[in-house]
């Protein structure tokens, strides 16, 4: 689906990696004619003051539009919004789970409902670890259903030095997913033919 402009959906949840939102906002900002839709949870504004200190308007900066959790009448909320997709980044096992069952009992959640009845990418940059029962069968549910569990985990075969090339590394695979050409991580050219 060609959209002009690209309009991509951001939800942030409560897990553990607040970083993973901020910085994929940041750079749909620098990749440009990207229109972002922001939406984030209580615990998701509490995870980015406590893991970044960045404060509500330093957040909502980032984002070209932003919605209020509880507003289920936003234009995110209906499937004639066109968008390219949505990524929750973080998305917490609570998150996840209302996701997988059909709970489109907030925004977030209902926003992440219409990605999949439209059969729009959805990506869930999916934090927890170890993992139960219950969680991963809610990640299969989700599959099923035709959303990505993209969980962030740190890629080690470019040499990554900061944490920023890390966080970047994971970005960069969920734009991949919403097909948004990007130059956060360098690509695998592959080893050499005398390793």
């Amino acid at each position: 689906m060609s959209i002009s402009p690209r309009r991509v959906i951001v939800g942030i949840s409560g897990a553990s990696g607040a970083v993973y939102g901020a910085r994929l906002l940041q750079a749909l900002r620098e990749i440009g004619n990207v229109e972002s839709h922001l939406v984030v949870s209580d615990a998701g504004w509490r995870n980015l003051r406590h893991e970044l200190d960045m404060d509500r308007a330093s957040v909502e900066a980032l984002a070209d539009v932003v919605h209020a959790l509880d507003n289920v009448g936003a234009s995110i909320a209906s499937g004639s919004f066109a968008a390219q997709g949505m990524v929750i980044a973080p998305c917490s096992m609570r998150t996840l789970a209302a996701v997988a069952h059909g709970l489109a009992d907030n925004l977030l959640t209902r926003a992440a409902d219409v990605a999949l009845k439209e059969r729009r990418r959805l990506v869930l940059m999916v934090r927890e670890s170890p993992l139960h029962l219950v969680h991963l069968r809610n990640m299969a549910t989700l599959t099923e259903m035709g959303g990505i569990v993209c969980p962030p985990m740190p890629a080690f075969y470019q040499r990554p030095t900061t944490v920023g090339e890390i966080v970047d590394h994971s970005v960069a695979r969920a734009l991949d997913l919403l097909g948004i050409e990007n130059a956060l991580a360098p690509r695998w050219q592959g080893l050499p033919s005398n390793s």
